[in-house]
């Protein structure tokens, strides 16, 4: 079973593996958690991962359970050399729509970042602002890229952990549960109850 987790790890530290020996050195995975929810932030993590590292379980976040992502975001924060989260909340979303606010997320985590990366590589994301440094996007690279895929456990965490916030303070809609996405016990809690004050409304006007 152990060598059968590496030989997949290798597979997905290939395309990483490839941009180290091109001469890349910090290498900047870029995800995002939250684009289609009906309700709460979006968040874009950013992280570089030492050239060595091969974390067991990493891989995209929507393969991992809930409690399998809480430890792994723990033991990549602390192998990391670098992270950077940014949260875009809904009005910002509603205002720009949530392609923009994803693009500016992504800006705003690499301006957070302590160390500067040579290359940074994202799921999907193009004509992006990345502040001068060179990108390649790549489609599904949180299935596909050792490096986003430890970014998209972050991000999803991170949004999780907002979400279960919210929940407390508004349980008549079942956050805990659905994280905010358009499941059908949320859609029926939006007729029931209305709006509150984290929904995007750009997303939920069929709704009401």
């Amino acid at each position: 079973m152990k060598e059968k987790e590496e030989e997949r790890l290798k597979i997905l530290k290939e395309t990483e593996k490839a941009l180290h020996q091109k001469g890349f050195n910090n290498i900047c995975g870029i995800d995002e958690a939250g684009r289609g929810p009906l309700a709460g932030p979006v968040v874009i993590a950013g992280v570089i991962m030492p050239e060595t590292s091969m974390i067991e379980g990493v891989n995209d976040s929507k393969k991992i359970s809930e409690k399998k992502r809480e430890k792994l975001y723990d033991i990549i924060l602390a192998e990391a050399i670098s992270y950077s989260v940014a949260i875009i909340e809904h009005q910002i979303i509603d205002d720009i729509n949530i392609l923009n606010a994803t693009k500016q997320g992504l800006t705003e985590v690499i301006d957070g970042l302590k160390v500067k990366p040579d290359l940074i590589i994202v799921d999907a994301l193009t004509h992006i602002n990345t502040r001068g440094i060179p990108y390649e996007s790549i489609i599904k690279g949180d299935a596909k890229c050792y490096s986003i895929a430890a970014a998209s456990i972050i991000a999803k965490v991170t949004r999780d952990r907002i979400m279960r916030q919210w929940d407390e303070i508004y349980p008549q809609y079942g956050f805990v549960n659905h994280k905010g996405y358009g499941t059908a016990k949320h859609i029926s809690a939006i007729k029931e109850y209305g709006l509150c004050p984290i929904h995007r409304a750009s997303f939920t006007k069929n709704f009401i």
